[in-house]
């Protein structure tokens, strides 16, 4: 069992940074690929990006490659979105996800999701 809360979402205007954290409960932390979803209003659940469990590979949305980074610390049992030159078209919710499996950007395939953390970009 892993439960996940996010934090360090805000206001920020476009142009500007965020950095999401994900902290997780439960010793098997590391064992765990890490992904990071938004949903905007209106819209469905979109993957953003993906770390494996070694933090050796690393994956992302077409829509945020350059801008955001996902990283993880394991000794922390928290994963990170640092999120640069953001966009209005960035502002959604944003939620950290676990899955035993290797990286995938279908949400259904991870077991356990946060609660989401507000981010909105004022353009």
């Amino acid at each position: 069992q892993v439960q996940l809360v996010e934090s360090g979402g805000g206001l920020v205007q476009a142009g500007g940074s965020l950095r999401l954290s994900c902290a997780a409960s439960g010793r098997t932390f590391s064992s765990y690929t890490m992904g990071w979803f938004r949903q905007a209003p209106g819209k469905e659940r979109e993957f953003v990006a993906g770390i494996s469990w070694s933090a050796g590979n690393t994956y992302y949305a077409d829509s945020v490659k350059g801008r955001f980074t996902i990283s993880r610390d394991n000794a922390k049992n928290t994963v990170y979105l640092q999120m640069n030159s953001l966009k209005p078209e960035d502002t959604a919710v944003y939620y950290c996800a676990a899955t035993d499996r290797r990286v995938t950007i279908d949400l259904r395939r991870y077991d356990y999701w946060g609660q989401g953390t507000q981010v909105t970009v004022s353009s």
